[in-house]
């Protein structure tokens, strides 16, 4: 069995980007290490190879134990395009579903 779970963060897209003709919403999903709450591997709808790549390589090593403050401000840093707002949101919407995994997990191990 592995040790890492599957978790989706989505947002509103603004309008006039390339990815709202494929999708209304913009999603964010990640791998994460059930010990330690890392980031292992991440993925979004952006329209563009590159830009799905790059928040990837923003992503990859947050531990979400830590809270989302740390990535959302990555994200706002180093992502500049249109989606920029969207990315955070997903990201945030990403962190409650962890949250709330994480407290289904630990009444399941009491």
């Amino acid at each position: 069995m592995t040790n890492t779970f599957f978790i989706a963060g989505h947002a509103k897209l603004p309008s006039g980007m390339a990815a709202q003709n494929m999708y209304e919403t913009l999603t964010i999903t990640a791998e994460i290490d059930k010990k330690y709450g890392v980031i292992v591997e991440a993925n979004c709808t952006l329209a563009t190879e590159h830009g799905r790549e790059f928040i990837s390589q923003i992503l990859k090593g947050y531990s979400l134990k830590d809270g989302v403050e740390a990535p959302v401000e990555a994200i706002h840093e180093h992502y500049l395009g249109k989606a920029g707002n969207a990315l955070a949101s997903a990201m945030k919407d990403l962190y409650k579903q962890y949250e709330i995994q994480m407290g289904k997990i630990k009444v399941q191990d009491d």
